[in-house]
């Protein structure tokens, strides 16, 4: 090979150890904190502070994950449920309500229809933080503050996946289809349970997912809404333990474990449901 020949062929090699570089550094930045994570939950109160995590004494996994779900009366216990019932209930059904809504936007017309989709979109620049007060305010009007309701209700509407519902009902949903249900005398709604949203599976998979992780990882407005412990979810049960370490030590093994615990139901539902979310993501790619 001529030295002009090798000169062509340096860049792309070049560029590939760069991709290569960026992607591992990328990799290790996301799997160190869960592997410090993981190693830590096997160590006790006191080995925590003063062994080497990567030591196999002081091998104490079994004996956190009861303590974790014995401390202050199986507390833990209580808002893992809480988050299942916020995050997976919550999901499902704004799920739904996205895509029925996208679907609407993108298959019928009625007045005003762009501008109330400018909304839409426009809604999707505003942080959740800056709602949490008006959502307070209006929870406090209806009696809702300090229960269930004041945190399920607000998480059950998702601007961002509206704006995937419509998006997913022009990739996966033909016009035609939907003509030859209305000749053969399906109603609306019959045609959308029936024809439209089985189409819709892997876009409501994905809106689904992107519920899921948001409502799970929900922190201020359960803080906001929310003075009873049992109504907590784990991320804000957490962070009141984590608070309280500094005084009750004990507290630190917990957090850590309960930390752990609280990112399995993500993984598990990104494992389980990958081959439906990511046909999701290609949704029009080859429109």
């Amino acid at each position: 090979m001529s030295a002009a020949d090798s000169n062509l062929l340096r860049p792309g090699v070049l560029g590939r150890t760069t991709v290569n570089v960026v992607v591992a550094l990328s990799v290790l930045y996301t799997l160190l904190p869960v592997l410090w994570l993981v190693l830590a939950s096997t160590k006790n109160r006191d080995a925590l502070f003063s062994s080497d995590l990567l030591s196999l004494s002081d091998f104490s996994f079994l004996q956190n994950i009861g303590d974790l779900f014995a401390m202050d009366g199986g507390l833990y216990g209580r808002w893992y449920v809480n988050s299942l019932l916020y995050a997976v209930v919550g999901a499902a059904v704004g799920a739904l309500v996205s895509v029925a809504c996208g679907y609407a936007f993108d298959k019928y017309r009625f007045r005003h229809k762009e501008k109330l989709f400018g909304l839409v979109l426009a809604a999707v620049m505003v942080p959740q933080t800056v709602l949490a007060l008006p959502l307070y305010l209006m929870a406090s009007e209806a009696g809702l503050v300090n229960t269930f309701w004041a945190v399920f209700i607000p998480v059950l509407f998702n601007p961002f996946g509206v704006y995937l519902g419509r998006i997913f009902a022009r990739g996966y949903v033909p016009d035609e289809v939907l003509e030859a249900a209305r000749v053969d005398g399906a109603g609306e709604l019959t045609m959308y349970t029936r024809v439209a949203l089985r189409m819709l599976g892997p876009g409501l998979v994905t809106v689904f997912l992107f519920q899921l992780t948001a409502i799970w990882n929900n922190f201020f407005l359960p803080m906001v809404m929310l003075s009873d412990q049992d109504l907590y979810p784990v991320s804000l049960g957490l962070y009141q333990w984590n608070s309280s370490a500094s005084v009750s030590p004990e507290y630190y093994p917990a957090v850590i474990m309960g930390s752990l615990l609280a990112v399995l139901p993500l993984i598990l539902a990104f494992v389980l449901l990958q081959r439906f979310w990511r046909g999701g993501l290609t949704a029009g790619a080859v429109k």
